[in-house]
């Protein structure tokens, strides 16, 4: 199998087929990612592609030592946490109409489904706290890695992990 370094030398080299091999090994993992941080499969894909776009014009600067998937997410994660403010300015203009605010939560139902609950409880997790939780759980990333695609130490990042399972917990008690 052909390693991660060898593909991005390839690309660097003219060979540009290497990439789309790249692209290939990682689409569905920061997919399924970008999908559980934003929560919109249309941002979740427009985020994974201007990653992989930002990885591909990036590559000249992309050092051998770094693991190639840490280094795609941690661009993969700038790029959920500018759709989530970008979302967050959108909505903010929008909910300026009360009365609209004041139906959406009363027509709201509680969530029927374990999936639906789980997407819920994801979605009620602030952004770092989603990210961490995710990188962690459903990624299976160890915290040294985490550091090096969120750049949060460590010790940080097991806070947030604790606290986000301890929120999802109660979440999904809840419901």
């Amino acid at each position: 199998m052909v390693t991660d370094a060898e593909l991005v030398a390839r690309t660097v080299a003219g060979r540009t087929e290497a990439f789309d091999d790249l692209v290939a090994r990682y689409h569905e993992r920061c997919l399924r990612f970008a999908v559980h941080m934003v929560g919109s499969a249309a941002d979740a894909e427009d985020a994974v592609q201007d990653a992989f776009i930002r990885a591909y014009r990036g590559l000249a600067r992309y050092r051998e030592q770094q693991q190639f998937g840490a280094w795609l997410f941690r661009i993969l994660a700038n790029r959920c946490r500018t759709a989530l403010a970008a979302r967050k300015r959108r909505e903010a203009r929008v909910i300026a109409d009360s009365a609209a605010v004041e139906r959406s939560s009363s027509a709201s139902a509680p969530p029927v489904d374990a999936g639906i609950a789980l997407r819920a409880a994801l979605a009620a997790l602030d952004p770092e706290q989603r990210e961490a939780f995710l990188l962690h759980f459903a990624e299976g990333l160890g915290y040294t890695e985490m550091a090096e695609i969120t750049g949060a130490g460590e010790s940080a990042l097991k806070m947030r992990v604790k606290r986000a399972r301890d929120r999802m917990r109660a979440l999904l008690e809840e419901t």
